[in-house]
């Protein structure tokens, strides 16, 4: 990858007939507004958010006090006891929806290849609850307080060795750490294993680190809201929009083969992972402008499609001006002003690192297969420089059967993905 040059898996052009379709075949959903597929969906449709005070710990001294917690979620019900103590609680969300989108794939891994089902995640802040925890313990007991488990929980790379292990996913398997692009970069790694041989993939992007240490490392960024209230954070596009809102949740994705799919009879599916770019942008200073509108081309072109043939874009939205001007700049020199439906679904769930942008994923994966676009919380106003068609109220009949998803990563990082309903 070079400053420059967007990184996609075909640069020559779109993929052709050689290389095999790839599909998700399963998907689970884990957000602060729904946990599951479903209700995640349904909440969105409505434009129902779920961000609110945080509740997991005492914020009253903190700056920022809203977060987008998951509530609706019983480790002790989802998990083998054995594996508590050594999990930290975005290990435990992982493992729990492993579970659930291996289920909605249909998926046994034992019906494949010994090495057949790869497993890529991304992750931008590791297990930093069950860090400080033990650091506690280091600080207030001694030494021999601290668990043995504190040598991998912390790691970000933990969470795809759990799956791996707990499901006998021996495949090829690797963690991306690219801020919030990881969503996006772990499913794009995960169709080049598809390209060299590996029929599936479980790959996607969970975060949790909403524990007191946690939060103090994202307020260094200065992007939180200071908001009191819920209805004035997160205001993506917003005039009125101050910052973004630490949140835990994402996505896991079953990308698989058509071969493969078709093989095991699997008929059913969310859309197809059309095309993939990622970039850097240039240095500050620089007289080159910024990647994403670079990365957004690349992946158009790697699907082999016309900007005219996106019926919707899932927008990053920071909810930060300065931000939200270059991604709406960005968007208007790709598709004309007001051109294209835009919406941001993290303005509803808050923002979980990596697991950001595998939210967003999902949304248009959804939208795909529905044909309806959700709306964007309540942002008020919208500047008139930024000459964008933000769905906001109630959901968007999606005009074409093809979505692109952007992300942004702090220090540079550009990606964005193409989606399409698959062929029958």
């Amino acid at each position: 990858m070079t400053t420059h040059a967007p990184l996609t898996d075909s640069p020559a052009g779109p993929t052709d007939g050689r290389r095999d379709t790839a599909l998700v075949t399963g998907l689970d959903v884990r957000a602060a507004n729904g946990s599951g597929t479903e209700a995640f969906w349904q909440s969105a449709l409505e434009g129902r958010s779920g961000i609110g005070p945080i509740t997991r710990f005492d914020a009253s001294g903190y700056p920022s006090r809203l977060a987008g917690e998951i509530d609706a979620f019983d480790p002790v019900a989802s998990l083998p006891s054995r594996l508590l103590p050594q999990t930290d609680r975005v290990t435990q969300l992982a493992l729990a929806s492993a579970t659930e989108v291996l289920q909605d794939a249909g998926l046994d891994p034992a019906v494949l290849p010994e090495y057949g089902v790869g497993v890529v995640t991304a992750n931008s802040a590791g297990g930093f609850e069950f860090g400080q925890r033990e650091l506690e313990s280091l600080w207030s007991k001694g030494p021999r307080y601290v668990s043995a488990y504190q040598s991998f929980a912390w790691f970000y790379a933990v969470n795809t060795g759990q799956i791996s292990i707990r499901h006998g996913l021996r495949g090829p398997s690797g963690v991306l750490v690219t801020g919030q692009t990881g969503g996006l970069d772990a499913v794009g790694h995960a169709r080049r294993m598809l390209r060299k041989g590996t029929p599936a993939v479980l790959t996607g992007a969970m975060e949790s680190a909403l524990c007191p240490w946690g939060h103090v490392a994202e307020l260094t960024g200065s992007r939180l809201s200071a908001a009191d209230r819920p209805e004035d954070a997160c205001l993506s596009f917003g005039e009125r929009a101050t910052g973004q809102v630490a949140a835990e949740g994402g996505a896991l994705l079953i990308l698989e083969s058509a071969a493969s799919a078709s093989d095991r009879g699997r008929t059913r599916n969310y859309g197809e992972l059309a095309g993939y770019a990622a970039c850097f942008d240039p240095p500050p200073g620089s007289r080159h402008r910024g990647g994403l509108v670079r990365a957004a081309r690349a992946a158009l072109m790697d699907a082999g499609i016309e900007p005219a043939a996106i019926g919707a874009v899932f927008a990053e939205g920071a909810a930060l001006p300065e931000l939200d001007a270059q991604e709406a700049a960005a968007i208007t020199e790709i598709f004309g002003a007001h051109a294209v439906p835009v919406t941001a679904i993290t303005s509803l769930t808050g923002r979980p690192g990596a697991g950001a942008s595998a939210l967003d994923l999902a949304a248009a994966l959804l939208a795909v297969r529905d044909g309806l676009i959700p709306p964007t919380a309540d942002v008020g106003r919208i500047p008139a420089s930024y000459r964008i068609d933000l769905v906001t109220g109630r959901p968007r009949p999606l005009a074409s059967t093809a979505a692109l998803v952007l992300a942004r990563g702090h220090g540079g990082f550009n990606s964005a993905v193409v989606v399409r309903r698959a062929k029958p």
